[in-house]
């Protein structure tokens, strides 16, 4: 019996034109050719005197077996998707099936993926260029993935300022997601963001809307739409919705030369090795802003705000802060170190921007397995230690003392400072903290 094969066959928008060369070729090469009915359909022409197998909506599975199957015969078999095959599309299950069944890249049955046209690069020619710069697709299908897995996404992808491509947005069962995807992404993106909605891109029933974010839903939407959202940057003009590449950001758009200090083929000045500079200097011309306010201009995390404040030096200095990371036992430092800064200011702070402030002393700390407790008359607050990973002891002129405490990530868990009385701090105090600035610094070298 000849070897069998499967070609998982992407194929674009659906029309000829628009496939390319290797999937016309994988198609007819195929004895059989498998697929959802609406998907052979836009095929037909290509079908004759070959075998075809048409199977429905929920049937994924199904088609995967019944290549398998074919091919094991020794048969050459197209499976057959629109769009990337690869991209929301059945390569993944097929190879789960294969995978599963005993198949290896070895066996006698040989598997290609054929590469097409996605429907969110369709989508955007169509519009303009809103995929210019950093995007990401979500399926809003929570058919197979739990929506607070999908909803994390969304919120992920928000905050990061992607350009984000919505598949499977809405269907006759499934009319609530699309509604809050909209609202969490209003959250993080203005009402005016352009948003493309486009429906059967390149085929008889192509239809295009492009509204604002806050319209989207009432827009019509179904299963076979794809909704392009832009990001911050993203602008409507003439009708073509653009986002841009960052050119802006070194160059004069109009004469082409470089500005300020950037550099032709260079990292930016706000790049991987020069922004922590820019935090500086912006610290230095806003010398007024408090720390949480770099922190939000920055949108970084504390920790890298930190770091950068701690590489100051005579000539590039942070404003009036300046800060030096704690290398030494970080629960020593505080259950003991700091019992010699006299009465602290206890700050945490909610993801949901409630600020708490405990006035206490170091010595109502307890540790309790792998939590910091602050327990007195008055209050019990607790901290779960072990998400501690570093700390820095931060100074700003004559006014903060203060060790800030982050996780992994280098967001922040809480914060304790020396309290000033009448405009100063205990000389007690401020020498004993001075004293473990110096020591922290003498780690270092």
């Amino acid at each position: 019996m000849s070897t069998g094969k499967i070609l998982l066959v992407g194929f674009g928008p659906g029309a000829k034109e628009h496939m390319t060369g290797r999937a016309i070729q994988a198609i007819g090469e195929a004895d059989v050719v498998i697929g959802y009915s609406t998907y052979i359909k836009l095929v037909q022409d290509q079908l004759e005197g070959k075998e075809v197998v048409r199977k429905g909506m929920t049937e994924e599975l199904d088609r995967c077996i019944e290549a398998y199957e074919h091919a094991k015969q020794g048969k050459v078999v197209a499976l057959v998707s629109s769009g990337d095959i690869g991209v929301y599309g059945m390569a993944g299950p097929t190879y789960e099936v294969l995978l599963q069944s005993g198949w290896t890249p070895e066996s006698d049955i040989e598997v290609e993926v054929v590469l097409g046209s996605t429907a969110l690069s369709a989508c955007a020619s169509l519009v303009g260029a809103p995929l210019t710069h950093d995007f990401c697709s979500i399926s809003l299908s929570d058919l197979l993935t739990p929506w607070p897995v999908i909803a994390r996404r969304l919120e992920a992808a928000a905050q990061s300022d992607f350009v984000v491509a919505l598949y499977n947005p809405k269907s006759g069962r499934r009319t609530g997601q699309i509604v809050e995807a909209q609202r969490i992404l209003l959250r993080h993106r203005k009402p005016e963001t352009p948003v493309a909605i486009v429906k059967s891109a390149y085929r008889d029933k192509q239809d295009i809307q492009i509204v604002s974010l806050d319209q989207m839903v009432d827009c019509k939407i179904g299963m076979l739409t794809t909704v392009l959202v832009g990001n911050s940057s993203t602008f409507l003009e003439h009708g073509l919705m653009i986002t841009p590449r960052g050119y802006a950001n070194k160059y004069d758009h109009l004469t082409g030369e470089v500005k300020g200090d950037e550099q032709k083929g260079r990292s930016l000045t706000m790049g991987l090795d020069g922004w922590q500079a820019c935090v500086r200097q912006h610290m230095r011309t806003n010398p007024d802003q408090s720390l949480r306010k770099v922190l939000c201009y920055f949108e970084m995390p504390l920790a890298q705000i930190l770091q950068a404040i701690a590489a100051s030096r005579d000539n590039d200095l942070a404003g009036t802060f300046s800060a030096v990371a704690v290398s030494s036992d970080l629960l020593n430092l505080l259950q003991k170190e700091a019992v010699e800064w006299g009465r602290l200011r206890a700050v945490v702070r909610s993801e949901t921007g409630g600020v708490t402030e405990l006035m206490m002393s170091a010595r109502d700390f307890k540790t309790r397995g792998e939590w910091l407790n602050i327990e007195n008359d008055h209050f019990h607050l607790h901290i779960h230690w072990a998400k501690v990973t570093h700390a820095w002891m931060v100074q700003r002129g004559n006014t903060l003392r203060s060790i800030h405490f982050v996780d992994a990530t280098g967001d922040a868990i809480f914060n304790v400072s020396l309290i000033r009385k009448n405009g100063e701090f205990e000389s007690a105090a401020e020498s004993n903290f001075q004293q473990n600035w110096q020591q922290q610094i003498e780690k270092m070298k």
